[in-house]
């Protein structure tokens, strides 16, 4: 692998890009849910920032420019992928997520490997982990 890139992927990942159902729900999801400050928004995208990391949030039905020739595939495909954010008190969080009106997938449970992690959805079905990795 080419040095460059090399250097690139082992830093802190500056954006992910999430394609949504509902852009009005998945608004509220990331400021309100999870009280993440909103960085721009139009009326079928929103950034916000995590950490290092700014959340892009996209309408599904605009995204062909970013995936073509692939395709959008349909949320009925299942989950595909797990974003992991670190957390120190995943008991906390997890109080706090469900206080919101968040629905826990799993957790918190403490995982072989030696973290303890709690998962739920989106409104579109995106899949986050927290874990109090050191």
């Amino acid at each position: 692998m080419p040095s460059l890139l090399n250097k690139a992927f082992d830093s802190t990942p500056f954006a992910l890009t999430l394609l949504v159902d509902d852009i009005s729900e998945s608004k509220d999801f990331y400021a309100e849910k999870l009280g993440l400050q909103k960085l721009f928004e139009d009326d079928v995208s929103a950034v916000y920032k995590c950490g290092q990391t700014v959340i892009n949030l996209l309408q599904g039905d605009q995204s062909s420019e970013l995936l073509e020739p692939a395709k959008l595939a349909p949320a009925s495909a299942g989950v595909r992928a797990v974003y992991t954010l670190r957390c120190a008190e995943i008991d906390q969080a997890t109080d706090e997520l469900i206080a919101a009106g968040v629905q826990i997938l799993n957790g918190p449970i403490d995982r072989p490997w030696g973290v303890r992690t709690v998962s739920f959805q989106d409104p579109s079905g995106h899949t986050w982990e927290l874990a109090n990795h050191a």
